[in-house]
């Protein structure tokens, strides 16, 4: 008794650790593939796959870790590109401050937006949003300061700082992986906090969160705040890359878009929205040319997916991790 009871908690901590170190290592392999991409892959490519993947884990963090169903998200996302654009091409911003007022706007968008929505669960929580998204998709096209079906083009890069010139794609490029890996950062610390673990409580069960004391609603209203704000950073940086503010950012298409891409990656995982956000950008990109029919493969992958991955890519390849592991300690 004496010489095995010593030997099980010395072994936790071993697992622990070598689970800790073996995310470093994958964390800084990421980090060098992405630093290495632009000089082999198209760099714009890889920035819209980066913005888009942080709105797919924006999305990510209300659907997959707090249970709430949004079909409005777009607001936020094409809210913030409009507020950037305007305040770099009229109002003479520089490039991070158009980002900073694009986020701030979408955190403000949020709370109002929030404060309405939380007051209903389940599918009247979704159509409470895309009723509002719709409100804000036919004021954006109506209000001046948006250009209206044209948009806002020709939006100035400008200047990081005064010092870095983002006309050049490669050094935009680097200021686009630096917000991604920043938005990545502040998702996984929130989810890896009592903050994520009390929104998971809430998705799994939420008349026991109640019951055990925490204010359900705050919870909520705190994660839709985030998730809008987090949604506007991607929307804010993507005007940067193609220098357009359109409708297209603000209609329910991009709603049922980042949806898609949560659902195809793995709802509920760290990863499962950036592959989601890198399979449906690469079939955009790559399957323009056949026109509408890339909504229908689009549509058929997402069958298959529902259909087969019920997890979805990550969330599978987690499960079969798992049960191997089981079967081998067992």
């Amino acid at each position: 008794m004496s010489t095995s009871t010593p030997a099980h908690p010395a072994g936790a901590p071993a697992a622990s650790g070598s689970g800790a170190s073996a995310g470093t290592i994958f964390g800084i392999l990421a980090i060098a593939v992405l630093l290495a991409a632009p000089f082999g892959v198209y760099p714009v490519f890889l920035m819209k796959v980066m913005c888009f993947a942080l709105f797919a884990c924006a999305f990510n963090l209300l659907l997959g870790y707090t249970g709430l169903l949004s079909f409005g998200h777009a607001m936020f996302f094409g809210g913030s590109a409009y507020v950037c654009a305007h305040t770099i091409k009229v109002m003479g911003f520089t490039p991070e401050l158009g980002i900073l007022a694009g986020v701030v706007f979408a955190a403000m968008l949020g709370f109002i937006s929030g404060l309405l929505a939380i007051r209903r669960q389940g599918i009247y929580f979704a159509m409470v949003t895309l009723a509002l998204a719709q409100m804000f998709f036919f004021f954006c096209l109506q209000a001046r300061f948006t250009g209206g079906e044209d948009g806002l083009q020709a939006v100035p890069r400008g200047a990081l700082f005064g010092l870095i010139d983002l006309s050049k794609d490669i050094n935009l490029y680097y200021l686009v992986l630096a917000i991604f890996v920043f938005g990545f950062l502040v998702i996984y610390r929130a989810i890896h906090s009592p903050f994520g673990q009390v929104l998971k409580a809430i998705r799994e069960n939420e008349p026991r969160a109640i019951s055990l004391g925490y204010r359900v609603n705050q919870y909520k209203l705190l994660a839709f705040v985030l998730s809008a704000a987090l949604a506007g950073l991607a929307g804010a940086t993507k005007v940067l890359v193609f220098q357009l503010a359109s409708l297209t950012d603000v209609a329910w298409q991009m709603s049922g878009e980042v949806i898609l891409m949560t659902l195809v990656g793995g709802m509920g995982t760290i990863l499962g929205p950036i592959v989601g956000a890198a399979v449906i950008v690469t079939m955009q990109n790559y399957l323009a040319g056949l026109g509408e029919w890339v909504l229908v493969i689009q549509g058929v992958i997402f069958v298959l997916a529902v259909s087969l991955f019920r997890r979805g890519f990550v969330g599978e390849v987690i499960a079969i991790i798992q049960q191997f592991k089981a079967k081998k300690a067992g």
